[in-house]
């Protein structure tokens, strides 16, 4: 996933330079050379480049990709234990590195991972988040626009909660072209009267299981959602975006990393956006916000 961040990020011509660190150095300067081999074909100049953590000090974003990937037939929870293992060698390099910028994490399961990154860095929350469910809430659009044909770019939504089996929709603010979902259901049955509200939650929960079944991983979405979210942080864009962040009351929610709309800027998340949830919606985001608080009880055990 690193290399596909790493590429998304030159192409659309966000950053300046590079670095890719990693434990595998061959591997980490072979990604990079072959990447930087294309950097020449780009309309602006981009240095790639292996290094270290020497190389936080000065960075304005770190990307967290470090992890396992997901085989057929696991959660992204399966992936805990070897994730946790790699994190407790990543947090004290990047905690005596010097780096004062925003981390964001992408490593499975996202929600644990940027938690437990948050707390053992001791960095304030609005520095540390993960891409969470905007990968989730691209594909809750591509399911929408298979089903009833609206491009996924006039479609106002989110999901929310876990980056995983349990994430939830609030389709009470769901909008196409800024008009509200439940009312377009009313004025045109023909061509939203049959939708599958909760085929539609199932099918944005279990899309990504499609890709790994069929390639063995996921690459291209998560790293084009990566550097959309860096060029926000880039151009201070205050834009509001999935990402999984630090609650602390919000959504009364407290104590752990969840999907939530988030204005992000220069400082990473600027402010956490409360959507005001139907009662069913706040009870499948809580019981969400159960299963993320569970694993990452369980990831401070290990």
């Amino acid at each position: 996933m690193g290399s596909h961040c790493a590429y998304a990020l030159m192409t659309q011509g966000d950053t300046s330079e590079i670095v890719f660190i990693d434990i595998d150095r061959p591997k980490a300067a072979a990604q990079a050379g072959d990447i930087a081999d294309a950097a020449g074909f780009m309309p602006h100049p981009v240095i790639i480049r292996p290094g270290d953590y020497e190389d936080c000090r000065d960075a304005a974003i770190i990307v967290l990709a470090a992890g396992v990937p997901r085989k057929p037939g696991q959660t992204r929870l399966d992936t805990m234990g070897d994730s946790i293992g790699v994190m407790k060698d990543i947090v004290d390099p990047l905690k005596n590195s010097g780096f004062k910028g925003v981390l964001i994490c992408i490593s499975n399961p996202a929600d644990v991972i940027a938690d437990y990154m948050r707390k053992h860095t001791g960095w304030a929350r609005h520095r540390v988040f993960g891409t969470g469910t905007s990968l989730d809430t691209a594909r809750l659009k591509r399911v929408f626009q298979e089903a009833v044909g609206i491009d996924a770019r006039s479609l106002q939504c989110f999901s929310m909660g876990e980056h995983g089996d349990s994430s939830m929709i609030p389709f009470s603010h769901f909008s196409v072209g800024g008009k509200p979902l439940f009312e377009l259901m009313k004025e045109k049955p023909d061509v939203y009267g049959g939708l599958d509200l909760e085929q539609v939650l199932h099918r944005t929960r279990t899309i990504g299981m499609d890709i790994i079944n069929g390639k063995q991983s996921t690459e291209f979405g998560i790293g084009t959602v990566l550097a959309d979210m860096v060029k926000a942080v880039f151009h201070d864009e205050y834009r509001v975006m999935p990402v999984s962040a630090g609650l602390e009351g919000e959504y009364g929610q407290t104590g752990l990393h969840a999907g939530v709309p988030a204005i992000i800027g220069k400082n990473g998340i600027e402010e956490i956006v409360e959507l005001h949830l139907t009662a069913e919606e706040q009870k499948l985001f809580d019981e969400s916000c159960t299963v993320i608080r569970k694993h990452i009880a369980l990831a401070e055990k290990l």
